[in-house]
């Protein structure tokens, strides 16, 4: 079963952070890609997105698309990147959101995905 994990974080406080600490986040994330990739068809897909106010909000109401700036909502945690992993139960999905860097100091949400 396919399992996406959204990985939530403090864009203002990663921001706040010195480069060497920056670099030590990003380093950890290196050392999860290495263990994803020994383990076989696990990770099928995964980024980072850029900032949210790079985001563009999309929405259709009595037949006119509406569009604006920025994310939906003013969140403390904003979604910074995700994974589509391929496990065999929610309980491997979850020993695997437990690994990303990014569950340390914000919140990685995990959700089936749907088979049509």
């Amino acid at each position: 079963m396919r399992y996406m994990c959204l990985i939530y974080g403090d864009e203002v406080g990663f921001a706040n952070l010195s480069p060497e600490e920056q670099g030590k986040i990003y380093a950890a994330y290196g050392e999860f890609e290495k263990e994803l990739a020994g383990a076989a068809n696990v990770k099928l897909a995964g980024d980072a997105l850029k900032p949210p106010h790079t985001a563009t909000s999309v929405r259709v109401r009595n037949g006119k698309v509406q569009t604006t700036d920025g994310p939906f909502a003013e969140t403390k945690e904003q979604l910074g990147g995700y994974y589509i992993f391929e496990c065999k139960n929610l309980d491997e999905a979850l020993k695997w959101a437990a690994k990303i860097p990014g569950a340390k100091d914000g919140t990685v949400e995990v959700r089936p995905i749907m088979e049509f």
